[in-house]
């Protein structure tokens, strides 16, 4: 499928009517090559209304991200931390893009935004689903001296990073679930996911995917086979702008991979559990081979959960785990 013209969609984007040949002007096409722009919009999923001796219009309105706002929104340190920064119309998935490009002589701190996916990831192989224009797909490239090993952690590290995003954005009703799923309500309003390769001693790099819903377009909400929420319902009237977030996530991303470099998972674990959603509660872990129910009672220096089970503390780590409040 072809690009999403996004020069195109700037020229909509104040939701006025535009005529054909206005538009055709303004890009140097003909009013054939902006036509069919418009069917490669409608492709994508994105409604353009024409209306007769008016022009086009687009349907909703679209908040665009736009790399120099997203730039200036950071703060000093992670401008310092961000090495490049690539915003796409459209992917598989940003992720992909940046695991193409890793056996680059890329440095810590690449990132990529895109406005949609059209194969986006989430845990134990479920489709991400990526709208065009209504959430947020980022991804960061970093790379560690250390073996994938020596990485434990470093997933709720990032859940960590992205809760201070939200945090810093206002909206302080979001936990944390392990591993690293932040919800509100029970509900799922962003997800992570790494993707770590290297040599057992090192060096190693890791791709940090993360997921966060904005305005997740209804016409799409029936494909979602969990419960979720976006930005829009919890902080209404007052949402930020895609680029207010994207920088606030961006800028936290790249400074707790920084960290963690240095010092490992240490300066995370305590806020990761002053965040834990299921702390206390009875809940069922499912594991490949069998359920093991308990009490949730935290994580210990190295990211594991701790389960109560019949009076003994016991740690579980990694793999493709799944977690659910018991009934």
């Amino acid at each position: 499928m072809p690009p999403v013209p996004l020069a195109l969609l700037s020229l909509l984007a104040d939701s006025r009517f535009h005529s054909g040949q206005a538009l055709g002007a303004a890009l140097g096409v003909t009013r054939s090559a902006v036509w069919k722009a418009m069917r490669v919009c409608a492709q994508h999923g994105i409604e353009i209304h024409s209306v007769r001796g008016k022009g086009y219009r687009l349907a909703q309105k679209l908040d665009l991200l736009h790399e120099q706002s997203i730039k200036q929104n950071l703060e000093t340190q992670a401008q310092r931390l961000l090495t490049r920064l690539e915003i796409h119309s459209t992917l598989d998935s940003t992720s992909k893009h940046l695991l193409r490009m890793s056996d680059n002589e890329l440095a810590s701190g690449v990132a990529c935004l895109a406005e949609s996916q059209h194969t986006g990831r989430g845990r134990h192989g479920r489709h991400w689903i990526s709208p065009f224009g209504a959430n947020i797909y980022l991804s960061v490239l970093w790379r560690f001296a250390v073996g994938p090993a020596a990485l434990s952690g470093l997933s709720l590290a990032m859940g960590v990073a992205v809760l201070q995003s939200l945090q810093a954005l206002g909206v302080s009703v979001c936990g944390l679930k392990w591993p690293n799923d932040i919800l509100c309500e029970g509900r799922k309003l962003a997800g992570i996911l790494l993707d770590i390769k290297g040599e057992a001693s090192g060096p190693s790099s890791t791709v940090v995917g993360i997921g966060v819903n904005v305005r997740m377009p209804e016409v799409v909400a029936a494909e979602i086979d969990q419960p979720w929420t976006d930005l829009n319902h919890i902080a209404a009237p007052a949402c930020p702008s895609r680029n207010q977030i994207a920088a606030q996530l961006l800028g936290q991303v790249v400074i707790a991979l920084d960290e963690f470099d240095r010092a490992g998972f240490t300066p995370f674990q305590a806020r990761w559990m002053r965040w834990d959603c299921l702390a206390g509660r009875q809940v069922n872990l499912q594991l490949p081979n069998q359920t093991v129910r308990g009490r949730a009672c935290g994580i210990d220096e190295r990211g594991a959960l701790l389960l109560e089970v019949q009076g003994e503390v016991r740690a579980f780590t990694g793999g493709e785990v799944s977690l659910r409040a018991a009934s």
